[in-house]
């Protein structure tokens, strides 16, 4: 049964929000949906709510005439819902939470398939899974690998744009600003400065880690759409342990508590992947063009490149890459020692969250607008 919703009646920044206290001191949260008309293959013509989480200060707080510069927005990469990689619930790693501290207000959103936003209706069956994932599955949901109902990677780069632009438009609106800021991780990166690079009267600056550049990536989208393959991915926690413990380098680089967290908020994202067997994130199966190296050499959005030294998805070696191809004037890469992939949720994280503050704030990272900054290191 189809259970994606149809929502023609809404506006198109029609919202829905509450608030919640915050654990940490000092900040709130609101929930907000934002509804748009989906251009994602597996669901295209019908309208998902993009869900999008807040941090920011108290209304209470003194606040300035004017919030430009001050509107923040992160994006998630290939797995991770936003909200999850960005809002951890333990002191001292909520990146959210840090800059909302210093007095920006801070927005991560799920586009279409992630997290709390809405779902292609293709997820739901184990079946669309990759042949090799399903078996995880056998025989306690399904007795042998199955045919899938929907042979299709359920998103693509162009949908996931068209939801960040439904978002942005709404920032812009709720908060009076032109320009947002964009921060993102992994597979955020051509979310993110792919974003950038088509509407750079809506972006102020950019901080990107671990981003997944490639310099062979296709100009164009591929002749047909949508692509074949496995509608959706999924990680249990045996796959997000082994991951991330191949990618230690240092003592002590990550608390065991920091990883619970992040995984009990990863099940309460999905509740029904969280069903299945022990409980799974899911996450949409996405076909990627367009954020390539003359469109990298042509962008001019001020921005920040962050690469842990021990990162084993986006070798620090293609975060260079980028750094060298980037035509803005304004640019640091940060190489940050005792890091991988999951930096934001390591030892470093203060190190790495403070850099952001920088670049966001002033354009700088330790007074350089452009350079290689290496941090984190032990001696």
């Amino acid at each position: 049964m189809k259970t994606t919703l149809r929502l023609w009646a809404l506006p198109s920044l029609f919202l829905f929000c509450h608030s919640l206290a915050f654990a940490q001191p000092g900040t709130v949260r609101v929930d907000h949906y934002v509804p748009v008309v989906s251009t994602a293959p597996s669901m295209a013509g019908d309208t998902a709510l993009i869900y999008v989480r807040e941090r920011s200060q108290p209304a209470t707080v003194a606040r300035s005439a004017s919030l430009e510069g001050q509107v923040v927005l992160f994006v998630h990469g290939a797995g991770t819902p936003a909200e999850v990689a960005f809002d951890v619930p333990v002191q001292g790693y909520s990146w959210m939470a840090y800059l909302a501290a210093e007095g920006y207000d801070t927005f991560a959103m799920d586009t279409t398939g992630y997290g709390r936003s809405t779902r292609p209706y293709v997820m739901n069956d184990v079946c669309n899974l990759s042949a090799q994932a399903q078996q995880d599955f056998v025989p306690t949901m399904i007795s042998a690998p199955c045919d899938p109902s929907y042979g299709f990677a359920a998103t693509t780069i162009e949908s996931d744009w068209h939801d960040i632009d439904a978002v942005v438009e709404y920032l812009r609106r709720l908060r009076g600003v032109d320009k947002v800021h964009l921060v993102a991780w992994s597979l955020g990166g051509p979310r993110a400065a792919g974003y950038a690079a088509l509407h750079p009267e809506k972006v102020a600056r950019v901080v990107v880690l671990a981003p997944a550049y490639s310099r062979s990536r296709a100009a164009e989208a591929p002749d047909a759409l949508p692509v074949p393959g496995a509608a959706f991915t999924k990680q249990s926690r045996l796959d997000f342990v082994r991951n991330w413990d191949r990618q230690v380098g240092c003592e002590n680089q990550y608390q065991p508590e920091v990883s619970e967290a992040v995984w009990r908020d990863m099940l309460a994202s999905d509740p029904v992947g969280a069903t299945w067997g022990a409980g799974v994130r899911r996450a949409p199966s996405t076909t990627v063009w367009g954020w390539t190296r003359e469109v990298v050499g042509r962008t001019q959005t001020p921005m920040l490149l962050v690469a842990g030294i021990h990162d084993g998805q986006v070798p620090p070696s293609r975060v260079a890459e980028m750094y060298e191809d980037l035509g803005s004037s304004e640019k640091v890469l940060l190489d940050l020692g005792c890091s991988s992939h999951n930096a934001m949720w390591e030892i470093n994280a203060g190190l790495l969250f403070d850099a952001s503050l920088q670049w966001l704030r002033d354009g700088e990272l330790d007074g350089r607008s452009n350079g290689v900054v290496r941090k984190g290191y032990r001696e």
